[in-house]
């Protein structure tokens, strides 16, 4: 297994500990960082996130760059992606730190958007390239995260909602990239009958 690949894996890994820690109460107490009041759990699941993150930048460089792009690595690197932060916004919506309705367009736009990648690899044999607008998506995504599970950090002190300003730009480049994506993509729903 090459080493985007194990990144990729160790990404997978991380997911359920980063569950774990935000699943269970643990009596670690809390933090005061940056003007944020954190619960040590939520810190530790916050810099797992970010490690995870991290993963998700350098598999897919360390791929292309060196030449290693494996069919596991096309399979596995985008699942393990949704996977993380579908975790993140869930557990986000059970702390109340994130409303259900706007996790649930991001949830549905993300399913939407790899089942029209499954149908474009089907028919044109092609990978569905990420967009700039999909990759502001990502970047507001991991952002609003790390500062909805981080308290707004170095914002709570002038009592400014980073993570929920970035999770609304976020809902709407979610929005924006998959119409996108559908719209460019549009041919692919065009019987070969008609």
């Amino acid at each position: 297994m090459n080493l985007p690949n194990k990144l990729t894996v160790f990404r997978i890994i991380l997911i359920p500990i980063f569950m774990l820690l935000l699943a269970i109460t643990w009596p670690w107490g809390q933090i005061v960082i940056g003007g944020a009041v954190i619960p040590r759990q939520q810190l530790i699941a916050a810099i797992i996130f970010i490690v995870a993150s991290l993963t998700d930048m350098l598999d897919g460089k360390i791929a292309r760059k060196n030449h290693l792009v494996t069919n596991f690595g096309k399979f596995a690197d985008p699942l393990a992606d949704k996977m993380l932060v579908m975790t993140a916004f869930i557990f986000l919506v059970s702390l109340g730190k994130a409303p259900a309705w706007v996790v649930a367009i991001i949830v549905c736009r993300e399913l939407a958007v790899t089942g029209l990648r499954l149908l474009i690899v089907e028919q044109n044999g092609q990978v569905m390239a990420a967009a700039m607008p999909g990759k502001i998506k990502t970047t507001t995504q991991m952002l609003a995260i790390i500062f909805l599970l981080l308290n707004d950090i170095f914002f709570a002190a002038i009592h400014f909602p980073i993570g929920l300003v970035l999770l609304y730009i976020c809902l709407f480049f979610t929005i924006y990239s998959g119409a996108d994506y559908f719209i460019q993509n549009r041919q692919v729903f065009k019987d070969t009958n008609d």
